[in-house]
């Protein structure tokens, strides 16, 4: 199944290409089509790259990646070697790899000679679905996840789902969770979809998991269109994207971007934690938590965390970017398919709520 999303911007259009088995076929036509290309490879899909027979002519870094090379120091190190390959405004960076690589490369991109132009090929069910789309970068500081980065659409990206089965069962689950969040946010037909066919996409039935990697972008692009730069004033924010993100990128911050969990296990955390959440404070039936914890232990989605409540996880909320005014804006939920952004929660509400 090949699909072509367009994604229009106020300042910029591109399209979003779903394609089986094109990996090979689309990095050679760029490469035939652009003369100043520099590459970035994720080491563990450097083996790609390597079947171009030309690839010894092209100018490329390979990096090994997790979520700590999203730092200032790796920031400058790989600005400073992209700089030195003699680059001018007309290069472009094409980044390969999963969602740590784009995120560091968009930043790099955004910022790198005041803007180049940006191709993504994300080849992590993660960053397919996810981190790809919508122009959103970023790096980690000691105070959190994220807190440094900018808004900056690529020119293009390139999604080849059959890439997927060289990831690990883990990384499988970690992109399905921002799967699930979709349904959960905006589309309970999808919801329904995933309850369905969860066990076909987490086997990477190749049919049944374009279609679910084409039905998660649409949904995103949807909150992109309405609000490219998150305001949070808008009701249609795209901070709505961030379900489970508050608790889940402070687990991640206090566990330190190790490999304790991964981005879509703490996102996965979160998303119940919200849940709860919002349950409790009464705008959640009952049923419809049950309907999504049962979908989380279905597919084995992990729940909870022995830290997730931890008086330091808290301190890491406060600091919270969506913060506006000592308020959290936190992502809550009506009903499966229904979300949106609370803005009168404190921490002592919180807690308390959830205790």
């Amino acid at each position: 199944m090949n699909k072509k999303i367009i994604l229009k911007t106020k300042n910029n259009t591109y399209s979003i290409n779903i394609e089986p088995n094109s990996i090979i076929k689309n990095l050679k036509n760029i490469i035939t089509k652009n003369n100043k290309l520099v590459f970035l490879i994720d080491r563990k899909v450097f083996y790609i790259f390597k079947k171009l027979k030309n690839y010894k002519n092209q100018k490329y870094l390979v990096i090994d990646c997790s979520e700590k090379l999203k730092s200032f120091s790796n920031y400058a190190k790989i600005s400073e070697k992209i700089l030195n390959l003699n680059i001018d405004r007309s290069t472009k960076i094409v980044a390969i790899g999963g969602g740590t690589l784009g995120d560091l490369s968009g930043f790099i991109a955004s910022t790198i000679l005041r803007g180049v132009d940006l191709i993504l090929f994300p080849t992590t069910l993660l960053s397919q679905v996810d981190s790809s789309i919508g122009g959103k970068n970023g790096i980690n500081t000691n105070s959190g996840k994220n807190l440094v980065g900018t808004f900056y659409q690529p020119k293009l990206v390139y999604i080849d789902p059959k890439i997927l089965k060289t990831l690990s069962k883990r990384e499988i689950l970690s992109g399905y969770a921002e799967i699930i969040k979709h349904g959960i946010i905006n589309d309970i037909k999808f919801f329904n979809w995933l309850n369905k066919n969860s066990k076909k996409i987490l086997t990477l039935d190749n049919k049944i998991l374009s279609e679910a990697i084409y039905k998660s972008i649409i949904i995103k692009r949807k909150y992109v269109l309405k609000d490219e730069k998150e305001n949070l004033k808008n009701n249609n924010s795209r901070a709505i994207l961030n379900f489970g993100h508050t608790f889940g990128h402070a687990l991640e911050t206090y566990y330190k971007y190790n490999k304790k969990l991964t981005h879509g296990e703490a996102i996965s955390i979160g998303m119940i934690i919200a849940a709860i959440l919002s349950y409790k404070l009464g705008y959640l039936p009952l049923n419809h938590l049950n309907n999504i914890k049962n979908h989380f232990k279905l597919n084995n989605l992990p729940m909870s965390d022995n830290k997730m409540f931890n008086e330091k996880i808290f301190k890491i909320i406060e600091k919270d970017k969506k913060n506006d005014n000592k308020k959290i804006n936190f992502v809550l939920i009506k009903k499966i398919g229904s979300a949106f952004l609370s803005n009168n929660l404190n921490l002592d509400k919180i807690k308390k709520t959830l205790k």
